[in-house]
C-alpha cells in the first residue's frame, strides 16, 4: 500500500512540474477556419475533409467565382465536390472543398 502511495505522489509531482515548465502560449483561435468567408482561396488544391456543403451550395460557390455551365457535382471519397465548368471560354474540371475553396 505504501508503495502505491509513493508512486501516486511521484506521478502527481512530476505532472505539475511538467505543466509549469511549458511556456508556449496557446493560440487565440484556429489558424485555418473550417469555412473561408472571403473571396480568396487559402489553398491552390482542394483540401480533404468532411464537407458540409450541399451540392447546391457548392454550385453557388462555383458560380460566384465566375464559372458558368456547371455540370452536376459529385462528392469524392475525400469530401471534395467535383464537376466541370466553363470560365473565360474554357471548359475544365472544378472543385469545392470543405473550406469553400474553389479550384
Amino acid at each position: 500500500m505504501r508503495l502505491i502511495l509513493i508512486a501516486a505522489a511521484a506521478a502527481l509531482v512530476s505532472t505539475s512540474a511538467f505543466a509549469q515548465s511549458s511556456t508556449t502560449p496557446a493560440q487565440p483561435g484556429p489558424q485555418n477556419p473550417a469555412v473561408h468567408t472571403d473571396n480568396a482561396n487559402n489553398s491552390d488544391m482542394p483540401v480533404a475533409g468532411a464537407n458540409s456543403f450541399t451540392q447546391g451550395e457548392a454550385m453557388d460557390r462555383i458560380k460566384a467565382k465566375g464559372f458558368t455551365d456547371v455540370s452536376p457535382l459529385t462528392k469524392d471519397a475525400k469530401g471534395v465536390w467535383r464537376g466541370t465548368a466553363t470560365r473565360d471560354g474554357k471548359s475544365g474540371p472544378v472543385s469545392v472543398d470543405y473550406q469553400g475553396n474553389v479550384n
